[in-house]
């Protein structure tokens, strides 16, 4: 595996459906926070010492590839264009702190981008796991076995009282950090979706755009994580989340019946709308992409439309992303005009060409 194919695939495995109430739950994700002991957090820590980190990193990738079937790939930040590291946020690879601060940082990432190891962000260590669906149980499992190859070789920073130690506060003690990725269009569509936040926030969760903090939930895609992980155990973090998103799951289905039990023919003139204007369209924004993609989705979710399958778009949550597009552009910069040419350009092909693979669409 190279660095540009790990740049070039728009679908990681984790992204390409399945998994338990994968029509709702796009991915579940697993994130340790982990410090070397003795050593200071990056926020403190000169160049020097967080190259020594990245060094001292660096040596678990041989355990790493020798423990798992799958091949491991260690990345420099600084070696990377910043179109390269966005790219890699637009990804869900690595987080936009890690992408605007590359030096002395690092990256271990296996072949099928399921396991990714940022070095030197927040804390020394954040060790992240993407399993498709909801299932968190599967991507706990997996953290688990990388953090025990991690801490075979390394003294991870750990108090008897508080936990594992980390740079925020909020994230001592388990370090653990629980999400799923939920695509939500009928909660929105019912104007239900305030309720389910503001009840989300009152369990202690937060709920967050699609790349998580500080990002808005375009496409009606929310990231919904624990907040705290003092006081808690790893299981008891894990098993309150998925029940949690278990209750969301169920009430986006209640909403979906419901829109299809009011009006049918409306939800479905709506979808087709949808459908029509990406088909067609030769200027779509990156907002307005999302909106639409997120209703073809629902209409496709429903058996609405029944020959384009449900992972085009999760590829196209990538592939229509601003800096894949200028990736695909092969150019250093494209103007705003030009970049929404070539996505609208690239959803016609898409969807085109499911069509023209699958057979007319039943309207």
């Amino acid at each position: 595996m190279s660095i540009e194919g790990l740049l070039d695939k728009p679908l990681a495995p984790w992204m390409m459906g399945g998994g338990p109430d994968g029509d709702i739950v796009l991915s579940s994700r697993i994130r340790l926070a982990r410090n070397l002991q003795g050593v200071p957090f990056p926020n403190r820590a000169d160049g020097k010492v967080l190259d020594q980190v990245v060094a001292e990193i660096r040596k678990s990738v041989i355990n790493l590839r020798k423990a798992d079937k799958h091949q491991y790939l260690f990345v420099e930040m600084d070696k990377l264009s910043p179109l390269e590291r966005h790219v890699l946020v637009e990804k869900h690879i690595v987080s936009p702190n890690l992408a605007e601060q590359p030096a002395n940082r690092a990256l271990i990432v296996r072949d099928d981008a399921a396991v990714s190891i940022m070095i030197n962000e927040e804390d020394h260590l954040r060790i992240q796991c993407l399993v498709p669906g909801l299932n968190l149980q599967d991507a706990s499992e997996l953290a688990n076995t990388v953090d025990d190859i991690l801490e075979a070789k390394n003294t991870f920073a750990y108090s008897e009282q508080a936990g594992y130690l980390t740079a925020c506060p909020t994230n001592v003690g388990t370090g653990l950090r629980a999400s799923v990725m939920v695509h939500l269009p009928a909660l929105v569509l019912t104007r239900q979706i305030n309720r389910i936040v503001s009840a989300a926030t009152q369990l202690g969760l937060a709920v967050r755009g699609l790349y998580g903090e500080g990002t808005d939930a375009f496409g009606n895609i929310f990231q919904i994580s624990n907040q705290l992980t003092l006081g808690h155990s790893e299981q008891e973090i894990i098993d309150n989340l998925q029940a949690i998103a278990k209750q969301v799951v169920e009430q986006e289905r209640s909403a979906r019946q419901a829109l299809v039990a009011g009006s049918a023919e409306t939800l479905a003139d709506r979808v087709w709308r949808a459908y029509g204007i990406l088909s067609y369209a030769r200027i779509v924004s990156g907002q307005e992409a999302l909106t639409l993609l997120s209703e073809v989705r629902l209409g496709i979710d429903l058996k609405i439309i029944s020959a384009v399958p449900a992972e085009v778009f999760n590829e196209l949550l990538v592939t229509t992303r601003p800096n894949f597009l200028q990736k695909i552009a092969g150019r250093t910069a494209i103007d705003p005009s030009e970049r929404d040419q070539l996505r609208a350009q690239l959803i016609r092909e898409k969807l085109t060409v499911k069509d023209n693979e699958e057979g007319k669409i039943n309207a």
